[in-house]
């Protein structure tokens, strides 16, 4: 077993379907960190990712264009997210709540919408939708193994590399960015500082619909070459446990979304190996929530930590002050 794991890992092949597994899971979890650095959690990411996907390939069909597909699928997603700003912001409701509602609503509209336009239950095996395409790179298809892992991916898959440094970029350098951790930090000092949260939150849920879109869409037209019921798998939960773990920054999403890819991909080489069928399915989100548990606790440890240092050094500080003060006394 431990050969089998060994040669796994040493794989090009291996390491090619982790950055095709982390791809989805990675945009969502941006989505999900632009989001709650303004304040508000979107849980209705998964309902999101399902309509893109079944927007996207239904336009894609349609038009016969991968590319038109790829856009009526992210506005899908928009949608959905600019739903989630309207119960959630505008009247007021618990945007959790909300978000919950919307997945639900998603898991059997999908479904009941592909059986009412093809008849098809479950996959949309009667569509002839398209795929977005697979990009070879230039110079580094040449290059033995490093080759093998990173040419040849969808480019979607690039597309999200590109996200992590366009989030990082927006919420670090660019005043939105500003706006948007000002808004989740104290919304009244944002208000009162002539920021609008509304509007600061309206963008942030925009963005995040549009890197949910992607993920959807590459589910549907890269992932796979069609729509299944489910497709998401819960990749929009995880999105919003792996932003608690990326704390916040767009960088951190990449190791946290690299704990699913890594398990997601070690699923699909155990196959071979006479593992229970269930325990494979299930494998990534167990070894995911496990290591989401390790880095929060060690986290939280050093959090501790720094501040009972601080504690300590105003302890000492107060303590040579006292003697200084009872003799100027």
């Amino acid at each position: 077993m431990i050969d089998f794991i060994a040669g796994v890992f040493g794989s090009s092949n291996y390491w090619f379907i982790v950055l095709r597994s982390t791809a989805p899971i990675l945009l969502v979890t941006l989505g999900a960190v632009v989001t709650e650095q303004a304040g508000i959690s979107n849980m209705a990411l998964e309902g999101a990712m399902l309509w893109a996907a079944l927007v996207g390939v239904i336009a894609s069909a349609a038009s016969g264009s991968a590319w038109f597909g790829l856009l009526c699928g992210i506005l899908a997603a928009v949608v959905v997210c600019w739903i989630l700003w309207a119960f959630a912001i505008k009247l007021d409701a618990n945007a959790v709540l909300c978000g919950v509602a919307l997945n639900l609503v998603a898991h059997g509209g999908t479904v009941f919408v592909l059986f009412s336009l093809t008849g098809d239950k479950g996959i949309s095996s009667s569509l002839a939708s398209k795929t977005l395409p697979f990009l070879k790179l230039p110079y580094l298809s040449d290059i033995p193994w490093l080759g093998g892992v990173v040419s040849g991916q969808n480019i979607v898959v690039y597309l999200a590399i590109l996200a992590v440094v366009v989030v990082h970029l927006v919420l670090n350098k660019f005043t939105i960015g500003r706006r948007i951790r000002a808004t989740g930090e104290n919304l009244e000092a944002a208000r009162s500082a002539g920021i609008s949260p509304d509007r600061v939150k309206f963008f942030a849920l925009t963005a995040s619909g549009v890197l949910a879109g992607l993920a959807g869409c590459f589910l549907s037209m890269g992932y796979t070459s069609n729509f299944t019921s489910g497709i998401a798998a819960g990749r929009g939960y995880v999105a919003n446990a792996a932003q608690v773990v990326a704390g916040g920054t767009a960088v951190g999403s990449i190791f946290a979304a690299l704990i699913f890819g890594l398990t997601d991909a070690l699923a699909t080489f155990l196959q071979n190996v006479g593992l229970p069928p269930e325990l494979i399915q299930a494998l990534p989100y167990a070894v995911t929530i496990l290591g989401f548990i390790v880095v929060t606790l060690i986290r939280d440890r050093r959090e501790s930590a720094r501040k009972r240092a601080l504690f300590a050094r105003a302890d000492r500080a107060a303590a040579a002050a006292a003697p200084a003060g009872k003799g100027g006394a």
